[in-house]
Order: C-alpha cells, then sequence, then structure tokens
C-alpha cells in the first residue's frame, strides 16, 4: 500500500517564533487524529529548521528542507549541503520546485545531481516538477513532464525508488486564476504512473507516493485526493494556516 503523504511547503515565510507557533498549533489539531499509513511533513525556511525539528518532537509531524546542493562542500556561497542537513535532523528535501526552476534556473541536469547526492546520503526527496500554462495551453503538457522525469530521474535504479516521492505541479494553475480539475490531476498522476512502469517495473511504479501540488483547499482537497492515483498534496499558501492545512490532512 503506497504511503500517503501531505506536505507544507512554508517557502519564504515566518520567523523562528511564527515557525514554532505553526508547528505546535498543527500538533495540537492533528493530536486526537487517526492518521493511519499517512505522513505529513512541513518545510521551513533553512533558519528554522532547527526550530522546528525541535518544536516537532514527540508527534507525527515531519522536518523536511527547502532545497540542497549538490556538492558536498566548497566555494558556493548561499548553499546547504546533505552533511548539513543531516547534521541537524534532516533527511528529506523537495527539490526541482517550479519557483528554484523559474526564479534560480535550476536545469534537469542539476537536478539529476542534486537526486544523486540526496540518494548517496541515505535522504529522500520531494521532487517536483510540472508544466507551464503556454504547455498546457499547446497540448505539450505530456511531454514536457515526461521529459523532467526522464532527464532528472531515469538515471537511477530501480531500489532508488524508495527514497523519491513525487510531487505534480501544474504551474499554470498556481496563483494564475487557472483552475485544474480532480480529473486533470488523476489524468496525469496516472501518466506517470505509467511512464515508471515502462521504465522499471509495475511494482516500482505502484509504490511511489505522487502528490498534487496545485491550489490544494480544504474546499477541493477531499476531491483531489480521492482519485486513485494522487496519494497526497504538496501545500503552499494554506500550510501556512494552521486549521486549513489541518483539514487538507484530514481530507486525506
Amino acid at each position: 500500500m503506497r504511503t500517503k503523504i501531505v506536505a507544507g511547503n512554508w517557502k519564504l515565510n515566518n520567523t523562528k517564533e511564527e515557525s514554532k507557533k505553526l508547528v505546535k498549533a498543527l500538533k495540537k489539531g492533528l493530536k486526537l487524529s487517526k492518521l493511519k499509513n499517512t505522513r505529513v511533513i512541513v518545510a521551513p525556511t533553512f533558519v528554522n529548521l532547527s526550530a522546528s525539528l525541535k518544536s516537532a518532537k514527540k508527534s507525527k509531524i515531519e522536518v523536511a528542507a527547502q532545497n540542497m546542493h549538490q556538492a558536498k562542500n566548497g566555494a558556493f556561497t548561499g548553499e546547504v549541503s546533505a552533511d548539513m542537513l543531516q547534521s541537524i535532523g534532516i533527511n528529506t528535501v523537495i527539490l526541482g520546485h517550479s519557483e528554484r526552476r523559474t526564479y534560480f534556473n535550476e536545469t534537469d541536469t542539476a537536478l539529476a545531481e542534486k537526486v544523486s547526492a540526496v540518494l548517496e546520503h541515505q535522504m529522500e526527496t520531494i521532487f517536483c516538477f510540472g508544466e507551464l500554462l503556454e504547455d498546457r495551453k499547446s497540448n505539450n503538457h505530456f511531454s514536457v513532464v515526461e521529459a523532467q522525469l526522464k532527464n532528472a530521474l531515469f538515471h537511477l535504479k530501480s531500489s532508488d525508488w524508495k527514497s523519491i516521492i513525487l510531487a505534480y505541479e501544474p504551474v499554470w494553475a498556481i496563483g494564475t486564476g487557472e483552475t485544474a480539475t480532480a480529473e486533470q490531476a488523476q489524468e496525469m498522476h496516472a501518466f506517470i504512473r505509467g511512464l515508471i512502469a515502462n521504465k522499471y517495473t509495475a511494482d516500482v511504479a505502484d509504490d511511489v507516493s505522487i502528490l498534487y501540488g496545485g491550489s490544494v483547499k480544504p474546499t477541493n482537497a477531499e476531491e483531489i485526493f480521492s482519485k486513485p492515483d494522487v496519494d497526497g498534496g504538496l501545500i503552499g499558501g494554506a500550510a501556512l494556516n494552521a486549521s486549513d492545512f489541518i483539514a487538507i490532512i484530514k481530507a486525506i
């Protein structure tokens, strides 16, 4: 059975105290919840990882990093390595987020190197990918997603996929006024699972958790999560509000 996952990407938000307060509110709200086969993950900024980890102790809440450099060390000002993350207790990292690709020019080649670095350190990644509005309108969305997966992940061995969580982001449906339907999410998730099955095996594909990252809210979470190939969500803005995030988690 695939693991259900709801992950909150806090992006460039929250001070140390705000991060601690949000984690504590989530702990309180989830305390009596019976979340079977479900992981809850939050991803604060680098400077708030340690404080968030401390606040999340003795709870079901896991803490992930929002990014990681592929090098072990060196002259890479402002970057953070796998060793650094593991030294404070972080073992999960988001890679390939659409904002990293757009604003920081992250390429599939660089992301393939980052994924390899994650695996070398026995960490896991929530790997993000997805098409832009022009890709969807030109009916190239399947080919774009296929290329992103092949270029960054298809160098992996079958056994590596136990450390991979996929997060499909239809970039065109995030803060644009455009809306993706639950059926569109299911269609793409099924396509993604088929690509993995064709490259590896059906068993590998069936075991991979594929999250949906297209503006999930309390009002649409249950419908999206009900689809057979949607295993949870990577949540942005709604993850900054404890009550909204808890409602989304409970919808799974």
